[in-house]
């Protein structure tokens, strides 16, 4: 008995020692290798995933603290922060539905809400360290890059009215990006859950194990909050703005985006369930699904579309789908 304890801890500790290694690694590649460093960053919570439902959650946690040590000592205390606050917690939330074996749209569902609030937090603790609001780099990129592009046309004898009237909608568009940061930070939440969830699932397959999966995407419906918050984002954003209050614009147009991002997502789902419906071959819908993709006025079509069927049920009412 004490023999099987103790080979179980041996193999805990070898397990989340590579395993800090290995995310001491990621976020090495994360920070000094572009392109595949996005890719590290975003798998960044895996291993501490792997770790929690193999060994438990406090194996995990120590995983996350013993790599967030090493990350400060070796690259950057606010590298370190950052990491273990905005990514560590999707980590231990998705190893902890795993392993008590919450279904996928649980779990999923859990580990968003977890990875939002986690990337909030980890922003407001990187300004109270730095007094530096965290997109300010990333903005100021996109600043340096619009001005050497625009020295470039004028070089090539582009004419100074046209790039003065692109300069005045690249400020704009600057303006509508910082107005939506905290959008940002909801599909910043959003998509490393969807990644690490994905990969979780294959990795787990591998091992032999019985994974939580999401209802066929054909099958996805979206509760009608969205259409509640599609209205609502309107009003207070017209009022808002009517009004000079920015925060309350700032929330409007944030809640708008949401909710017509949503609704995109349920339209393409209705659109994908009618396709299969009357036999449409996959090549079919997908060149339809580009080309309303590439039309503003139907991907706003469709956006709606799918913000109204959260309360309609299009599939129900026209295909007869049972619910």
């Amino acid at each position: 008995m004490i023999s099987e304890y103790m080979e179980h801890r041996v193999n805990s500790l070898t397990e989340s020692g590579i395993l800090s290694a290995v995310t001491v690694l990621m976020a090495l590649i994360g920070v000094y290798v572009p392109f595949l460093g996005l890719v590290a960053i975003l798998l960044w919570p895996l291993p501490i995933t792997v770790l929690v439902v193999r060994h438990g959650f406090r194996w995990g946690v120590m995983a996350a603290v013993v790599a967030s040590v090493l990350i400060a000592v070796i690259i950057e205390p606010t590298v370190a922060v950052r990491l273990a606050l905005a990514f560590a917690p999707v980590g231990l939330a998705l190893g902890y539905g795993y392993r008590l074996g919450w279904s996928g749209i649980r779990l999923v569902t859990a580990a968003i809400v977890v990875s939002v609030l986690a990337k909030g937090i980890a922003l407001m603790m990187v300004f109270f360290l730095t007094g530096i609001h965290p997109f300010s780099g990333q903005l100021e990129m996109l600043r340096e890059s619009y001005t050497q592009a625009a020295e470039m046309y004028k070089g090539m004898g582009m004419n100074e009215v046209q790039i003065e009237m692109a300069k005045q909608s690249f400020e704009h568009n600057l303006g509508v990006i910082e107005i939506l940061l905290p959008l940002v930070v909801v599909t910043m939440g959003l998509l490393d859950t969807m990644v690490n969830f994905i990969v979780a699932g294959k990795v787990f397959k591998r091992l032999g194990m019985e994974v939580p999966v999401l209802p066929p995407f054909r099958e996805w419906r979206l509760p009608q909050a969205f259409a509640w918050l599609f209205g609502a984002s309107l009003v207070a954003a017209y009022i808002g703005h009517a009004n000079e209050i920015p925060i309350l614009f700032q929330a409007g147009m944030n809640g708008y985006m949401a909710a017509t991002l949503a609704g995109l997502v349920e339209g393409v789902v209705v659109f994908e369930y009618a396709m299969a419906h009357y036999n449409w071959s996959r090549w079919a819908s997908t060149i339809f699904l580009i080309m309303i993709f590439m039309n503003g006025l139907l991907f706003q079509i469709l956006a709606i579309a799918g913000i109204l069927d959260t309360v309609f049920d299009y599939r129900k009412k026209f295909f007869g789908a049972e619910r």
